[in-house]
């Protein structure tokens, strides 16, 4: 069956990108086709219509609106789809021009991933979104990422063992990974989220892959930027042949690559940051987590910058210090902060806005965003005095001048509130361009120049009746009588003045300076529009050649916010200086939870109940506290935030505590909470295992620990016997700084035979049958678990409670005697013989408690109801 031109060419085109979605442009709409058609219109809600046949088949096809695009790649992308956006690259008058059933050209200009989103509404302001590459060669691996929206570019060697918990500190969009190693790595990154990108083994070649990054650097080797190993630069490579591949050439602006080592951040593993719920919670949002509590930054840039920290604490200890000397300086200096952090309200994001540029996605508001964001790093520059601020914030300060040439221009050039899109125009200011100021007035006030030039006319020939007229045949012409014509066919008028036509009572005339403004009227719109274009990219060109100043500048913004910032949390919050070290101490003096602390003010106005932790430790010697006491009293709230202390602490912040002396911790690990695999066919207590031995197998004596209930998911005996090998491994092998909660309360004989040992208990107290939580932790040992008591408030039935006690006590009489076995104590509770006796009924009220029920408070005036209280009282008495 024959196929039209059009569908010959999204054919082929679509055959080219077999693995997306084809947007095929089609004018005002992005049109799909076939498949494509099928699953785009089931995943967008759209409608599915059809267009013409294939081989005798009606062809599907759903479209979206280009002007509203972004919002549908969004849909797309989230549901794991990719994109090819294929554009015009022509116009239909171009196409006719080499035949009248030409069809318009088009070719694909972008690929969209997950890791290769630009715009602005299709990105989380405070978020990265990273790209990413793992690569291996030989006995080496290493990862790389970029955000192409900032231009950030990173790379660290690692082990594969390590590349879960990186993927999990960086949560990437999109991974790359060579072909060969595609199904391999599935597993690994589909605990992530992580879309899962294979590339050809050759972008991964190490030698064309070194070439390929010094000209997208233009640099002759990569020794200016440090010393990357073959697997490094193997994956660095396969990240630029990947946006070569996605952006057709037009690569971003990608800043010099930054290596990173592992020992010089704590190390942190998936299970870990997931327990902790440091980024975002466990319900998988942002609300919840410590960073949704942390987060007073002002600034798109310090967002991004606090998550990055958050992520990535620092083990350089002068690196800790300088970020605690920035925070003080601010809380001391609170007015002056006050003001930094008003003018930082004002800063645009700097860094997208570069890189939409660079990439041509860009437009006016991208210009004046750079405009308006060097304007204020210039205010806070000349605010600032560099001799009285601490390194961090020096080095900052100087970092935010020298753009004034840049600022000038784009500020003369530039309209105070540009539109968002280049065709719209009147982004130029006034006064910049003189074509553009003409060709604006003859779009504007083209009947004005008319009238001036007719004016004019009329002055020169002395002959008032001469009018300038337009019609749809002639365009602008001179219209006068019969009788006048002759003076303008005389000279000297004759050489001026051209007949154009002679009517029955009128003769048309034009001029040279008449057609010649007819054509600049007519053209105006367009040719202002031409020339807004020009300027543009002058401009555009102007600010690209200031990249690498306006990326430091930018930084320099988000290190300022995110110094104020926490200044500003450590003074509404009430936290305080840690001190950081690199001893062994970790000694915290009235820690709080700062997530817990906030949900409790929120909900009631509680005050938390802080308390204190002393795990120094001496030389290499390991320092635990078992933790015993109920469900519901508040170990596992006490375990994590001591563990969020000391994170917080090296993240160069103030912490919530009264205070705080930690030395510098190499590692955090958490085992927390309980959770099952079904996918993978794990169990709770398997994944209990699993992350218990990854503590024990990886932890050194610079770690903290926190682990809560283990052995709980299995028989009792094999559960006390493994948390019991547990702590002994942590305290002889790991020699860690540990909390380790437990319900196995003959653990804590432990202490009295591990020097390391020490044991402490969450209070509670007893009040007629229930127990009351306070929520303090002191040095001790529990003796109970009050587990029917939580049972109790948690609502069961009061025949299961009264049942339960009476099992409880049995069973506790039976371990007491010794001897008891098991079959003897069922034969003693006949637990399935006997159905639980009924409720007690209530007993008769009385005639006071009858005379209350009867009593209508609010029909009660106040008199009456001081009498009825003698009333009452009087009949208690009798």
């Amino acid at each position: 069956m024959t196929v039209t031109p059009m569908m010959a060419q999204y054919l082929d085109i679509k055959a080219a990108h077999s693995g997306a979605l084809l947007f095929y442009r089609m004018g005002d709409f992005y049109e799909m086709f076939f498949d494509d058609a099928v699953a785009a219109a089931e995943a967008l809600d759209i409608a599915l219509t059809k267009r013409g046949k294939h081989d005798g088949k009606d062809i599907p096809m759903c479209g979206v609106p280009v002007h509203s695009a972004e919002g549908y790649l969004l849909t797309l992308i989230r549901k794991g789809f990719r994109v090819a956006v294929c554009e015009q690259m022509e116009s239909p008058a171009e196409a006719k021009k080499r035949g009248s059933k030409s069809v318009v050209h088009r070719d694909v200009v972008r690929l969209v991933t997950p890791g290769t989103l630009t715009e602005e509404s299709l990105l989380d302001a405070r978020r990265h979104n990273y790209l990413a590459a793992f690569a291996e060669v030989r006995d080496a691996a290493a990862l790389a990422w970029v955000d192409i929206s900032t231009g950030a570019f990173h790379v660290m060697p690692l082990t594969p063992v390590r590349l879960g918990p990186e993927l999990a500190r960086l949560a990437p969009s999109e991974l790359i990974v060579s072909e060969a190693k595609e199904t391999e790595l599935y597993e690994t990154v589909s605990d992530f989220g992580v879309a899962l990108t294979g590339l050809a083994r050759s972008a991964f070649d190490s030698g064309s892959a070194e070439k390929r990054l010094c000209d997208v650097f233009n640099v002759g080797a990569l020794d200016a930027y440090g010393t990357f190993d073959r697997a490094e630069v193997s994956a660095m490579g396969a990240i630029v042949e990947y946006l070569e591949i996605t952006q057709k050439g037009n690569l971003p602006l990608l800043r010099p690559p930054q290596k990173e080592a592992e020992q010089r951040t704590v190390q942190i593993d998936a299970a870990t940051r997931r327990n902790l719920e440091l980024t975002q919670s466990l319900g998988g949002g942002r609300s919840g987590s410590l960073l949704s509590v942390m987060d007073k930054t002002v600034t798109a840039g310090g967002g991004r910058l606090l998550e990055r920290r958050l992520s990535s604490p620092s083990r350089v200890l002068d690196t800790v210090q300088r970020r605690l000397d920035a925070v003080e300086y601010c809380v001391h200096e609170a007015a002056l902060t006050s003001t930094i952090r008003d003018d930082l309200r004002k800063v645009p994001d700097l860094d997208r806005a570069l890189s939409r540029l660079s990439l041509d996605r860009g437009g006016p508001r991208d210009l004046a965003a750079i405009r308006n964001g060097l304007t204020q790093a210039s205010l806070l520059h000349a605010r600032l005095d560099p001799a009285a601020l601490p390194d961090l914030l020096r080095d900052a300060a100087h970092q935010l001048s020298g753009h004034d040439d840049l600022i000038d221009r784009l500020d003369a050039a530039l309209v105070a509130d540009p539109p968002l899109l280049i065709r719209d125009g009147g982004f130029v200011a006034p006064g910049l361009d003189a074509d553009l100021d003409e060709a604006r007035q003859l779009r504007d006030e083209g009947r004005s120049v008319i009238a001036r030039m007719q004016a004019q006319f009329v002055t020169d020939t002395g002959i008032s009746s001469l009018k300038i007229k337009h019609n749809n045949v002639l365009g602008y012409f001179i219209e006068t009588t019969a009788t006048h014509a002759q003076k303008m066919l005389s000279a000297p008028y004759s050489d001026m003045f051209i007949h154009r036509q002679t009517t029955a009572n009128q003769v048309r005339f034009t001029t040279v300076e008449l057609s010649e403004l007819e054509t600049k009227i007519l053209n105006a719109g367009a040719r202002a529009i031409d020339i807004e274009k020009r300027l543009y990219e002058e401009l555009k060109s102007s600010v690209l050649s200031h990249a690498a100043g306006i990326g430091t500048a930018a930084a320099a913004l988000a290190e300022l916010d995110l110094a104020t910032a926490l200044a500003e949390l450590s003074v509404t919050e009430n936290w305080v200086r840690p001190k950081v070290d690199n001893s062994r101490a970790f000694d915290i003096i009235g820690g709080r939870h700062p997530v817990v602390e906030r949900a409790l003010k929120a909900q009631s106005g509680a005050a938390f109940i802080a308390n204190d932790c002393d795990l120094s430790a001496n030389a290499d010697a390991a320092k635990v506290w078992l933790l015993t006491g109920p469900n519901m009293a508040g170990k596992s709230t006490f375990l994590r935030q001591n563990a969020i202390i000391a994170l917080v602490a090296q993240t160069g912040c103030f912490v919530p505590a009264t205070s705080a002396h930690i030395g510098l911790i190499s590692q955090l690990f958490s085992r927390v909470g309980a959770s099952d695999d079904l996918a993978r066919g794990r169990s709770t207590f398997m994944v209990e295992m699993v992350e218990t031995a990854a503590i024990l197998n990886q932890a050194d004596d610079r770690a903290l620990v926190i682990l809560d209930e283990i052995g709980r998911g299995t028989a009792t005996y094999d559960g006390l016997s493994i948390a019991w090998a547990t702590l002994e491994h942590l305290h002889d092998v790991n020699r860690a700084r540990a909390l380790f909660a437990t319900h196995y309360h003959e653990m804590t004989a432990l202490a009295g035979k591990l020097p390391g040992v020490d044991n402490a208990t969450v209070t509670v107290k007893e009040w007629n049958g229930e127990v009351i939580f306070l929520h303090e932790v002191r040095k001790g040992a529990a003796d109970r678990s009050y587990g029917v008591q939580v049972a109790q408030l948690a609502g069961l039935p009061d025949s299961v409670i009264a049942r339960a006690r009476v099992v409880l006590e049995a069973l506790e009489k039976g371990e007491r005697e010794g001897g008891a076995t098991q079959k003897t104590l069922i034969d003693d509770l006949p637990l399935f013989a006997v159905s639980p006796s009924p409720a007690a009924r209530p007993a008769k009220s009385s005639a006071l408690e009858d005379a209350l029920a009867q009593i209508q408070p609010d029909e009660l005036s106040p008199r009456d109801a001081l009498d009825l209280l003698y009333k009452l009282k009087e009949a208690a008495r009798s």
